[in-house]
């Protein structure tokens, strides 16, 4: 199960094409500046099963997917149940938004369990000084766009280049 504040169909702000988002509630990193700081709140979401998101992500078949929230390393086992089933079941990229950096990420088994599963990360936590509206698909200079898979492969940080 996870605690989605909500699931936006066919938006093209959280990663490149259409997507399908899965918002998240609850995330402890409160950046000031935060453009979603109703999605803080931990009790704020609805349980939905992997089954119940499935149908929302499989009846379009020509969007990709997006964790984001909140902060979805928040609910990292939730998470890996539902790119796992993606991975099996569509051919769907997954990008993931959170407030950790890769490198935090990558020593806490639990979360490198979901980063296996994900094609790129966005990761760091919004910084308000570091605003830069003209960045793709984040909101500071300091969140970087990983590609995980070249990541994990390389054993240090592969940026990702959107073709936009």
């Amino acid at each position: 199960m996870i605690s989605v504040l909500d699931i936006v169909e066919d938006t093209m702000v959280d990663g490149p094409g259409f997507r399908t988002s899965i918002y998240c509630a609850g995330c402890r990193h409160a950046c000031p500046g935060c453009h979603n700081p109703q999605s803080w709140d931990f009790s704020g979401g609805h349980p939905m099963s992997t089954e119940q998101i499935m149908r929302i992500i499989e009846a379009d078949p020509y969007a990709n997917v997006t964790f984001s929230g909140g902060d979805p390393m928040y609910q990292p086992e939730g998470f890996t149940e539902l790119a796992r089933t993606i991975r099996q079941r569509t051919s769907k990229d997954i990008w993931c938004f959170t407030g950790f950096t890769f490198e935090t990420l990558i020593n806490n088994p639990r979360h490198r369990q979901l980063l296996e599963l994900i094609d790129v990360l966005v990761d760091g936590p919004f910084i308000k000084s570091l605003r830069d509206e003209s960045l793709l698909f984040r909101g500071s200079s300091n969140q970087r766009l990983i590609d995980v898979p070249a990541s994990l492969k390389a054993g240090k940080v592969v940026l990702f280049e959107p073709d936009v």
